[in-house]
């Protein structure tokens, strides 16, 4: 992911992924694309944005409280989740919050 998310007017809700990875691709890549792909298709899901070099950062939009925890318990993503600690991660912690303010710079070409 290389584009920052568009979201609608504050407040929605963000959760903030941090990760180590673990040795190994493992298939990661594959199961990664589909969980994005699989999370667009949410309801409340407002879009992603990802970034990878040694620590691991992907923070993900929702509108609600009960979109992210319908999310968290999607059965092909709760398979994603126990691959994750047995095979994918090293450490990971995961922050959700609530986005009160947000403002954008672009440069105009």
């Amino acid at each position: 992911m290389s584009e920052i998310a568009e979201t609608p007017k504050p407040p929605y809700y963000a959760v903030i992924f941090s990760s180590v990875r673990t040795e190994g691709e493992n298939s990661y890549g594959e199961m990664s694309q589909k969980m994005f792909e699989l999370a667009r298709e949410q309801k409340g899901f407002l879009g992603v944005e990802s970034a990878r070099e040694g620590l691991g950062i992907t923070v993900s939009y929702w509108e609600t409280l009960e979109d992210i925890a319908n999310w968290k318990q999607n059965e092909e993503h709760l398979i994603a989740q126990q691959k994750g600690a047995e095979l994918w991660y090293q450490s990971y912690k995961t922050r959700i919050c609530l986005v009160e303010r947000d403002y954008r710079f672009e440069r105009k070409l």
